[in-house]
């Protein structure tokens, strides 16, 4: 069984994650400039919450209150917000719905000023 990363420990640069967690919400979609269409969601585990970016047709069929578990992930500063994505030869795939103790504090996307970001970076080093 793989071992799975929890929200509060997820950190700018961490890569190869296995995550599990409920969506809240569905946020913003957008268009990439070669036509790829990103969409943005709250989820949340037992240790927090944190925005998450979904490319492309994956990104259609996730759901408020869906629960889902993403390989091969990472995390990454987006517009100055901790953000996990589904990454390269991973996968996200719903396993459950609707149960699920979560708790979205500390938000782990909340934006975080330039000079703390390089705080951050700088401790993981």
């Amino acid at each position: 069984m793989m071992e799975l990363t929890l929200v509060r420990d997820l950190k700018p640069g961490l890569k190869n994650i296995n995550i599990q967690f409920i969506v809240l919400e569905i946020g913003n979609t957008s268009m990439t400039k070669d036509g790829h269409r990103v969409r943005t969601f709250k989820v949340a585990d037992k240790t927090g919450s944190i925005n998450l970016s979904v490319w492309d047709e994956p990104g259609n069929l996730i759901q408020p209150g869906d629960i889902c578990k993403i390989t091969k992930g990472y995390a990454s500063i987006w517009k100055g917000s901790l953000t996990l994505y589904s990454g390269k030869g991973g996968e996200i795939q719903k396993v459950s719905e609707f149960c699920m103790g979560f708790s979205e504090m500390p938000n782990m996307s909340e934006a975080i000023p330039d000079q703390m970001i390089n705080k951050r970076v700088i401790a993981q080093s």
